[in-house]
């Protein structure tokens, strides 16, 4: 199987019959499907929405994204072999958990392929929903400054890093470039405080007041789902990223849901437990590769100064990177997969025509 052909980098060009252009992000793309094939879909998979609701096809790829930049290693490998179908069985594994504890539900309606997720339209709350339970990252680079107070909370004086916090922290960032709200920087993923959300909650596009306090409750009771389940594979949750959308139930009332993924190696940063309690911290998640990046780079604050976004750009562009780094993450994203889901991760040799194969066959997307 070669390498280069079991990846899937390039995930915006499937012919999938759409409404409009494709939107690719920087891991996965979305086409959002006729008005006549989302009700035909939803009829003729009794899915639990009403029957005006706008589908679409979600279609994860292998790229990997760190810093803001997509990497690329040489040989022409432009992914890392089984990124994609991991990221994916994880999120489903804990979509389907908090179905099984009665928390809220997703936008996924259907798992055509391991690649692909079938989802209903969403309304987006514009918040990146962060969760931490142990003082690492920006929030320790903040901390070792001297800064004692991190998205409006006050921390205790005495923090060293890696350590456990008190109590899980809601830290929340911007989705986006939000402007014209009072205390708030017009950038994406700036630090924002409850104060501010709750003050300005039509901004950040809830519909309720009292649904800021809704969603804290759904992060931390994913977030409690998810770290039980990693514990006991032995297993530490540090930190997540969650996202929230609204979508109309059945009788065309909002709800508000669990969006985009959850409890991956990529929105999360996952801890061996044994190793920590022996003092190294040994990561199971992207965070591993973001390490590596600052160790490979002489100049490492090309990566984390925002203010040299072009030479950052231009650093992933113009370097191709060892295969051992691209392959050293695949062997983290499958193992963790397995692990979690109990089962063996199958790594497709063609993911491209499997994709048009399923949705041909099955769905009858395909032009």
């Amino acid at each position: 199987m070669s390498l280069a052909n079991a990846v899937l980098a390039v995930n915006d060009d499937l012919p999938i019959r759409t409404n409009g252009r494709v939107h690719s992000g920087k891991v996965r793309s979305v086409y959002w499907l006729t008005d006549e094939d989302s009700r035909r879909l939803i009829e003729q998979n009794e899915y639990d929405v009403p029957l005006n609701t706008p589908l679409a096809v979600m279609v994860i790829s292998d790229r990997i994204s760190a810093f803001d930049c997509v990497w690329h290693a040489k040989g022409g490998l432009n992914g890392v072999p089984g990124k994609g179908a991991a990221l994916n069985a994880i999120s489903n594994h804990w979509f389907d958990l908090f179905k099984q504890h009665g928390l809220a539900d997703s936008h996924i309606l259907d798992v055509p392929h391991p690649f692909v997720w079938i989802v209903q339209k969403a309304q987006p709350v514009m918040i990146e929903a962060i969760g931490r339970q142990y003082i690492t990252g920006s929030m320790w680079r903040s901390y070792a400054n001297g800064e004692r107070q991190f998205c409006g909370i006050d921390l205790p004086p005495d923090l060293q890093k890696d350590s456990k916090l008190p109590d899980l922290l809601i830290t929340p960032s911007t989705k986006g470039i939000l402007t014209g709200i009072p205390g708030v920087q017009e950038a994406d993923d700036a630090n924002i405080t409850r104060q501010s959300i709750v003050d300005h909650y039509q901004a950040f596009c809830f519909k309720e007041r009292d649904h800021v306090e809704l969603y804290e409750k759904l992060l931390k009771q994913g977030f409690d789902v998810i770290a039980d389940a990693l514990a006991s594979i032995n297993q530490i949750f540090v930190d997540t990223k969650f996202e929230f959308g609204y979508v109309k139930d059945k009788n065309g009332t909002d709800k508000l849901i669990y969006m985009d993924e959850v409890g991956t190696p990529d929105s999360s940063r996952i801890w061996d437990a044994e190793s920590y309690q022996q003092g190294k911290v040994v990561e199971n998640s992207k965070e591993g590769f973001r390490q590596f990046l600052l160790n490979h780079f002489a100049d490492a604050d090309i990566l984390l100064n925002k203010g040299r976004m072009s030479e950052r750009l231009a650093l992933a562009n113009d370097n191709a990177l060892p295969v051992e780094a691209l392959m050293e993450l695949s062997k983290t994203y499958i193992d963790l997969a397995q692990r979690i889901t109990g089962k063996e991760l199958v790594i497709s040799a063609d993911p491209r025509n499997e994709i048009i194969n399923v949705l041909d066959r099955h769905y009858g997307l395909i032009d």
